[in-house]
């Protein structure tokens, strides 16, 4: 009767073995080909969304248009002083932003010593990255043009790309001073450095790599915006030099992009700028890339 029974059970079980063989199968296949296909559907968007820009907008990507400025008079599109005023902006935020973001990055790290202090600017650094563009716009136009008495133009949107880019640079810097060991420390003040010297010579080489790519991602951050902009830097489309143009109105490339095809209805314009800006993004990410690898070798 226990020689049935044994036979029976042994004979239960081996037929039970190919059937959770055969559902765990199933179950891989059927999540392997949800997560292709979620991944074809990621990447043909974003190939078809990319060679849409430049299909359309690099045949209308002329030189003339790259070298002059708009023109009523000729019936002519220029958008020269769009890219100096984006490079005025760029030069002026990030001028202004990195020594404040690294500065900041370092003593949250390195220095302070109150966790629930460091703990709540992280906080609020983290915060701050999710908040619309807008609304920096908003306080950059009643904080330095109607309190502080700025006019629209690169030197008030300059200083609302630094409430915008600043939390990036804090949060990329402080990540990367955090992978870096404490044995680099300690060796280093063994030998007899100082802070500042172990920080300067040991802890921000070691952290360059996040460095410079947190701050090409940020001057990214920078070429897109437009938000902000249309509230601070203004609509101008004349060509100004550095100086005149820190209190005159001065479109950067994505407001022109918005002028154009709101304002105007030239479609042929709007998409040339929008694969210039496509091109200048997809080489500030091949950038980043490239330095973080290279300096990471190092």
């Amino acid at each position: 009767m226990s020689k049935t029974t044994a036979t029976t059970t042994i004979t239960t079980n081996s037929d039970q073995v190919p059937f959770f063989q055969v559902r765990r199968k199933l179950y891989n296949i059927i999540v392997r080909g949800f997560l292709r296909l979620t991944t074809l559907v990621t990447v043909g968007l974003l190939i078809f969304m990319i060679g849409y820009i430049l299909i359309n907008g690099l045949k209308h990507l002329t030189i003339p248009m790259l070298t002059t400025q708009s023109s009523y008079i000729e019936d002519t599109i220029g958008i020269f002083p769009n890219i100096m005023n984006t490079l005025y902006m760029i030069l002026i935020s990030m001028l202004i932003a990195l020594p404040l973001g690294i500065g900041a990055a370092v003593y949250l790290n390195e220095y302070a010593t109150n966790r629930r202090l460091v703990t709540t600017i992280e906080f609020a650094a983290e915060t701050l990255t999710g908040i619309p563009s807008i609304v920096f716009g908003l306080v950059g136009m009643l904080v330095f043009i109607h309190l502080f008495g700025l006019k629209q133009g690169v030197l008030a949107g300059s200083l609302t790309l630094v409430m915008i880019i600043l939390p990036t640079i804090i949060r990329t810097t402080q990540e990367s001073l955090k992978s870096i060991p404490d044995d680099y420390r300690h060796g280093s003040l063994a030998l007899g450095s100082g802070k500042w010297h172990m920080v300067r010579t040991v802890v921000l080489p070691s952290a360059m790599d996040g460095i410079v790519t947190g701050s090409i991602l940020a001057i990214g951050r920078i070429v897109g915006e437009s938000a902000a902009l249309l509230f601070t830097a203004g609509f101008g489309l004349r060509l100004n030099s550095l100086f005149k143009s820190l209190q005159r109105s001065s479109a950067s490339l994505t407001v022109a992009l918005y002028v154009y095809v709101s304002e105007r209805g030239e479609m042929e314009a709007g998409f040339a700028i929008a694969a210039l800006l496509m091109l200048i993004t997809l080489l500030l990410n091949f950038a980043a890339t490239y330095f973080g690898n290279k300096l990471k070798k190092r």
